[in-house]
């Protein structure tokens, strides 16, 4: 693709841009300490402004930085000058690159009941299992393997990968993306204490996905006994996940890898989980919330409010505590010489 297309489709975030040579094509995209001729590269902030002079990228995305957009010009090489050059840089590879999809159809060795009803361009791959009463919209594609059990209802243009499996009476959304090994809807830890232990309570609930919702590779969200488990608008779910039975998600949240939710946790809008946060029963966290990684979530956490350890803190403090946590030796020796001269006087 030519530079000066990929600048057109950028379309209003563009600031400022600068190329010698208009037919210039440009491969692919590239991290701008690793990319080569015929790749774009981005720099987003200070950390990586430096590769500007010595990158051998063949464009750039640049910042609105006229200081970076003179260095490029220095060297001779094509850039574009975005609001958010991230943002950019992820619509570039969109241009550039286009994922495995196959064609519609169903494969030969694929198992499709009478009753499921099957929307316009489906593709289903070998070994699939598709079960009674499951809808399936236009142009879903159902990868190898996957298993999709009774009365399940997926939305147009969503991708099943390899290897997932999707749980009785389960809705998943359009454009949605469930990674390979993925399990939706399975029975939730439900069990009830009895004098002679515990005894199932049957998970006869569903879990529900919105629209444009992507769950990682090995990620489970059970269902519940009772109602349903819910994950909101355009929320994404790294890969090893875990969602407890009968949490409610909200929309645009970030849900990062080995993140564990128990039973119940309500989660608002536009959150962000990172590493192997956890989060206790029933917990509600508000809009806008951020958990750093590790943190541990036993109590509610107000909108907006940034926590980190364990049990989580507000960050400010959790990151002054830090900063102690390696003098404590120093700091006990201390305390241990004051309190041997208070025992001399005494």
């Amino acid at each position: 693709m030519k530079f000066v297309e990929i600048v057109e489709r950028l379309g209003e975030d563009v600031v400022a841009f600068d190329v010698s040579d208009e037919t210039l094509e440009i491969a692919k995209a590239a991290a701008i300490d690793e990319a080569i001729a015929g790749t774009i590269a981005f720099v987003a902030g200070d950390k990586f402004a430096g590769y500007v002079a010595e990158t051998q990228a063949s464009a750039l995305i640049l910042p609105d930085d006229e200081g970076l957009r003179e260095q490029a010009r220095q060297r001779g090489m094509a850039w574009v000058s975005t609001r958010n050059p991230r943002e950019a840089f992820a619509r570039s590879i969109a241009m550039l690159y286009r994922p495995f999809r196959p064609e519609p159809g169903i494969h030969e060795k694929a198992s499709v009941a009478a009753s499921a009803k099957l929307g316009r361009n489906v593709h289903i791959g070998a070994n699939a299992v598709i079960h009674e009463g499951v809808v399936l919209g236009d142009e879903v594609c159902v990868h190898a393997n996957v298993v999709v059990y009774p009365q399940v209802t997926i939305g147009d243009r969503t991708v099943l990968h390899a290897n997932c499996t999707v749980h009785e009476r389960t809705q998943i959304g359009a454009d949605c993306t469930i990674q390979s090994g993925a399990v939706l809807g399975a029975e939730g830890f439900g069990f009830v204490p009895t004098p002679s232990g515990l005894m199932r309570m049957e998970q006869s609930g569903c879990v529900v996905l919105e629209d444009g919702v992507e769950i990682g590779c090995n990620s489970t969200v059970d269902r519940p006994a009772v109602g349903e488990t819910r994950i909101g608008k355009n929320t994404k779910l790294d890969n090893l996940v875990q969602i407890g039975h009968g949490c409610r998600i909200g929309a645009n949240c970030a849900i990062c890898a080995q993140v564990g939710l128990a039973g119940g946790v309500t989660l608002g809008n536009n959150i962000t989980l990172a590493g192997q946060v956890g989060v206790a029963n029933r917990a509600k966290i508000g809009d806008g919330a951020v958990a750093s990684a590790k943190t541990g979530i036993h109590q509610d956490v107000e909108a907006g409010a940034v926590v980190s350890g364990f049990p989580a803190i507000a960050n400010p403090l959790w990151l002054r505590s830090a900063a102690l946590y390696k003098r404590l030796p120093e700091i006990y020796q201390s305390l241990r010489q004051i309190q041997r001269r208070l025992n001399d006087r005494s």
